[in-house]
């Protein structure tokens, strides 16, 4: 039981409760049913940014009389008929709670393979997201109608609806003789918001499908390597207003070999991720990423 209590938030409880069941030597099935909050960040209630097309608004105290994009288009396009806009209130940001009921095995195989997996499925309520709402004057010079455009936000809020994700992760490490071994992991994470028609930005941010593989060699006469290779599906990243948009699937190459010295109680390792250099973003409005090529030397200064 864990009870958190924020300056500017009421005491939250957060039950949990797990069992782990072993049916046989080095074999373990678990269970748990586990709660917890998330509070609002600083930004989440107090940021005020101007990004020029937008300001980055925080939430504490809730915001008023915002306009919808959609509905304030829909304005323009009608020669400025009123009766188009559509105005809604941003209740205070407060903290997002969840619940989450997971069930995982982890154990050896055949004294050679070794299985980690779980699966998961959360409850979520007052997910954490944004809004976005245009702040405008109406007014008439006369007979004819205007709009004084003040500015557009992106407001800190929480879902009204309920906010799931389901999602599973593996992982398979087959040891080959004393010296290597194929090392394999998949994730899958998948948010639903079960059709709500709120007009919440979740920024969820996670790939749905991504995997790993790779070869590792280790203690070879002082010598070792890893070669592993890593897919990430592209995704809709949604952040700042202008920093949303689509990443792309990508592939990367990481490789490292490594030399031990035992009378210099040291280690020299020289790799390189995304060793072939496959140009990509990982983040809407970021730079590209390329190779990162590196070189370390290791002492073990409790040997010496």
């Amino acid at each position: 039981m864990r009870v958190d209590k924020n300056q500017n938030f009421p005491f939250l409880v957060s039950p949990a409760a797990s069992l782990v069941y072993q049916p046989a030597k080095e074999q373990y099935i678990r269970l748990s049913l586990s709660s917890a909050i998330r509070n609002p960040t600083l930004a989440d209630q107090y940021l005020y940014y101007q990004t020029g097309r937008a300001t980055l608004i925080g939430n504490k105290d809730g915001f008023n009389n915002l306009v919808t994009v959609p509905s304030l288009l829909a304005t323009y396009d009608a020669n400025l008929n009123f009766d188009s806009l559509q105005y809604f209130n941003v209740k205070p940001v407060v903290p997002e709670k969840v619940k989450t009921l997971e069930v995982g095995y982890r154990g050896t195989l055949l004294k050679c393979i070794y299985i980690d997996a779980g699966a998961y499925y959360s409850w979520y309520k007052d997910f954490i997201g944004y809004k976005v709402g245009v702040s405008i004057d109406t007014m008439h010079h006369g007979s004819i109608p205007d709009i004084v455009y003040n500015n557009a936000y992106r407001v800190a809020t929480n879902s009204a609806d309920q906010v799931t994700t389901m999602g599973l992760a593996i992982g398979i490490n087959y040891y080959i003789g004393r010296y290597f071994a194929l090392i394999t992991n998949y994730s899958y994470n998948k948010l639903d918001r079960h059709g709500s028609t709120d007009p919440l930005i979740p920024a969820y941010n996670t790939p749905e499908n991504k995997f790993n593989v790779g070869f590792n060699g280790r203690d070879i006469k002082n010598f070792g390597f890893s070669v592993n290779y890593k897919w990430v599906q592209g995704f809709d990243f949604e952040g700042s207003p202008q920093f949303t948009g689509h990443i792309d699937s990508y592939g990367l190459l990481d490789v490292q070999v490594n030399r031990r010295f035992p009378r210099m109680y040291s280690t020299v390792k020289i790799g390189a991720s995304n060793v072939l250099n496959n140009m990509h973003y990982e983040v809407y409005g970021g730079a590209k990423v390329g190779r990162i090529a590196y070189i370390s030397l290791l002492f073990e200064l409790n040997k010496i």
